[in-house]
């Protein structure tokens, strides 16, 4: 099951999608800019193979649900998050929020 929602950070929207997988969920929190994710996200592979798209996100681990996402720390970023004042350990919400 998909499930999407928008979700209204200090005034700015992002919109958030929940996939239901077998054993697992994939969550996902993204604007035109950038995205934060669960643990599936690969952030080497984004800052390697795929640098050249210079993608934007940051991924948190051991989060079941968008809330946790938004409240979680990140355990890691892209380079090109790094461009926009993303960090590790940077809560999800206040991520997004560079994201604008």
């Amino acid at each position: 099951m998909v499930s999407t929602e928008t979700i209204n950070i200090e005034g700015s929207i992002f919109k958030a999608v929940t996939v239901s997988l077998p054993k697992t969920t994939l969550l996902t929190v993204s604007n035109d800019v950038g995205y934060i994710m669960c643990g599936a996200l690969d952030v080497g592979l984004l800052n390697t193979k795929l640098a050249d798209r210079k993608i934007v996100a940051g991924r948190a681990v051991g989060v079941k649900t968008i809330e946790q996402l938004l409240n979680a720390p990140l355990e890691s970023v892209t380079l090109e998050a790094e461009q926009f004042g993303i960090a590790k350990g940077m809560i999800g919400s206040e991520a997004l929020l560079k994201m604008i």
